[in-house]
């Protein structure tokens, strides 16, 4: 790990003065639990490090609105997921956080922190032995006719197919989700759709925050399709690993059973947080049973470009996406 000059802001107001006057090769603490590791593997080399974990103004949770729910960009994960009204009217919410770590990790990890947490690709982590284009623009993508079993079928490019490898993110972008920076230039809103990059022809630009900008809070339009949801996520073990594939799914039936509306987002599976128009339309105006559940699956992954050694990850994100509906389907009717 190198030196590096560390600043721990008393208020919101310090630690955007002291983000922008420590310059470009800053880097935020909130929780920890990624940048630490990233350091250590020589990956993030910030030459200051300004620590918002303490800030209260950051960590408040309100769900008790009628038009949103609004989560502090530094409340713990452990605290959201627990929160009695995402448990009951908008399951997928707290489930993406419960299957994303151990309980260690999601009492010291923020909800904001989480939103950019950096691949686990092997090629990005291994060291400067591995060709890297996050990590070393230019130096070309090792995965790319390599081993890529965990690596993504949407959303790569000839420079890059490291997966997004987040849950939390997959869930708010099925709900729509806002985030609001901050920075010197004042405050902005950003769609959750917007936030994530995909790699084109430059991958070690992954969001659409500026150096200088930091997450103060999360917003999720209220909505009555939250109670039909539920975040699906299959891995190679039962807890504690990244997924395979995963869907946010969430569903509102009308008087007639029929589907009124619907939400499907993909994890595990493509470079950013995976938004499913096209199975979503597959399924709204119709009835919601297990053939049209599969056909949402294979719209959701019609354009999955499988690599050496996981193409087995295709039929499984299409099984994935059937179940993940059929149980926010039944969710709906309770």
């Amino acid at each position: 790990m190198h030196p590096f000059a560390y600043t721990a802001p008393a208020t919101l107001a310090d630690a955007l003065r002291a983000l922008s006057a420590a310059g470009p090769g800053t880097k935020v603490l909130a929780g920890g639990t990624t940048l630490y590791d990233l350091m250590k593997l020589d990956i993030e080399t910030p030459s200051s490090v300004v620590d918002v974990h303490a800030l209260r103004e950051l960590t408040g949770i309100d769900t008790g609105g009628p038009g949103e729910l609004s989560f502090g960009a530094g409340a713990l994960m452990a605290d959201v997921a627990e929160d009695p009204v995402l448990l009951s009217d908008y399951p997928a919410l707290a489930e993406s956080l419960a299957k994303a770590a151990s309980q260690q990790l999601r009492n010291m990890a923020t909800v904001g922190g989480n939103l950019l947490q950096r691949t686990r690709c092997a090629y990005f982590r291994g060291g400067p032995a591995f060709p890297c284009n996050k990590r070393r623009p230019g130096s070309g993508c090792g995965a790319i006719g390599g081993l890529d079993r965990g690596h993504a079928l949407l959303g790569g490019s000839d420079a890059c197919i490291a997966t997004y490898p987040g849950d939390w993110a997959v869930a708010l972008l099925a709900f729509d989700a806002v985030v609001d920076v901050a920075g010197p230039r004042g405050e902005r809103t950003i769609a959750l759709a917007d936030l994530h990059l995909e790699p084109g022809v430059s991958p070690d630009r992954e969001h659409t925050l500026e150096w200088d900008e930091l997450i103060v809070r999360i917003r999720v339009p209220a909505t009555p399709t939250g109670r039909g949801s539920t975040y699906h996520k299959i891995r190679d073990r039962e807890s504690y690993a990244f997924a395979l594939a995963a869907a946010a799914a969430a569903v509102a039936l009308d008087d007639r059973g029929g589907v009124a509306d619907c939400r499907i987002a993909l994890g595990g599976v493509a470079t950013r947080p995976w938004r499913c128009r096209a199975a979503e339309r597959e399924l709204i105006g119709g009835v919601l049973d297990e053939h049209s559940a599969r056909r949402a699956g294979e719209a959701a992954f019609a354009g999955a470009r499988p690599g050496t050694y996981n193409a087995f990850r295709v039929e499984l994100g299409i099984r994935t996406v059937a179940e993940a509906l059929r149980i926010a389907g039944e969710r709906a009717v309770r």
